[in-house]
């Protein structure tokens, strides 16, 4: 598929082709080892959430207020 090709779909498309990418991403990297920079800024982000200062949002959620703004 060609850029201008992906131009031409729709949001709802495109996100559908997101969600496929992120999806068979997600299998093929669950396995594999994360630096140690990855893992401090995920853990300060988790410590953030915990915390209250942060807020955690589900996909379902993001999905929502993508085009509203």
């Amino acid at each position: 598929m060609s850029v201008a090709e992906v131009k031409n779909l729709s949001i709802g498309e495109k996100l559908q082709i997101m969600e496929a990418i992120w999806d068979d991403l997600r299998s093929r990297f669950d396995g594999l080892d994360v630096t140690p920079e990855i893992r401090t800024l995920l853990d300060n982000r988790r410590a953030r959430v915990q915390d209250g200062e942060s807020r955690l949002l589900d996909w379902d959620t993001v999905k929502g207020t993508i085009g509203r703004a």
